[in-house]
């Protein structure tokens, strides 16, 4: 049975693919108005809008880099406008640009941060106001199982996904008293596209070490997301919730 999200109004950041549509999908299942953005998939993004449409539900699409703030004030604001609140923003758009540092190039460093870590500066403060005049919230930020054990060849991509535990500890702190939670959800190894170009031994290796054997579905995190945004996580709130099938037990 699907949590009750009726007229909540939800953003979603990378929205079209993987885990991002996952959980677009299933906020829209359980009643919510849903907004997404998207970097360059605009035919995904209108088909995505019209399944959700027809489905019954209010959806928007955003084009945007979710590196760039004035985007991010931009949609919020539009949503503010349009349907009078942002209830619930997860801040899910990622991209990695692997490679052993010797190698790395500044670019790859950069967009890395800038993608994955300063996106979610940019939709938490553009949210922050709204959600402090509401007196409620719920914000949930992706990060990694990288982010907490490291792993060779992705120095960016750790840093961006540990720089997102802090910020989100740090903002908790900061809007509890108004109502509003802020919690992490920490993904291991999941089957998407971002995925799908490892070797097969390397997906052997990496299956080997989760405990459960098998890699997660896009629809076992957007589980965990919903929760963390339902209201049966009022109390909830700093958290770094691990779903990885016990890899970095």
């Amino acid at each position: 049975m699907e949590a009750d999200f009726k007229d909540k109004n939800v953003l979603v950041t990378g929205g079209t693919r993987g885990i991002g549509r996952a959980i677009v999908e299933r906020f829209a299942a359980g009643g919510a108005n849903v907004a997404f953005t998207y970097r360059s998939s605009t035919e995904e993004a209108e088909a995505l809008v019209s399944q959700l449409s027809e489905a019954g539900g209010k959806a928007k699409a955003f084009q945007a880099d979710a590196a760039d703030f004035a985007a991010a004030e931009a949609a919020v604001a539009q949503i503010v406008a349009d349907w009078g609140s942002i209830d619930i923003l997860i801040n899910n758009a990622g991209v990695t640009r692997d490679g052993l540092m010797l190698r790395m190039s500044e670019e790859d460093f950069d967009t890395v941060v800038g993608t994955n870590l300063k996106s979610v500066f940019n939709y938490s403060k553009a949210a922050y106001r709204p959600m402090m005049r509401q007196r409620s919230g719920r914000i949930v930020n992706m990060s990694s199982i990288v982010g907490v054990t490291g792993n060779a060849g992705q120095t960016n991509y750790a840093a961006s996904k540990a720089g997102i535990i802090g910020f989100s500890k740090s903002l908790a702190k900061e809007l509890g008293a108004r109502g509003i939670t802020v919690n992490v959800v920490a993904p291991g190894y999941v089957e998407t596209d971002m995925t799908s170009n490892l070797s097969d031994a390397a997906r052997e290796a990496m299956l080997g070490a989760v405990p459960v054997r098998r890699a997660a579905t896009p629809a076992d995190i957007a589980s965990a997301v919903l929760y963390l945004s339902s209201d049966e996580a009022s109390y909830v709130t700093g958290h770094v919730l691990h779903v990885d099938g016990g890899l970095a037990m």
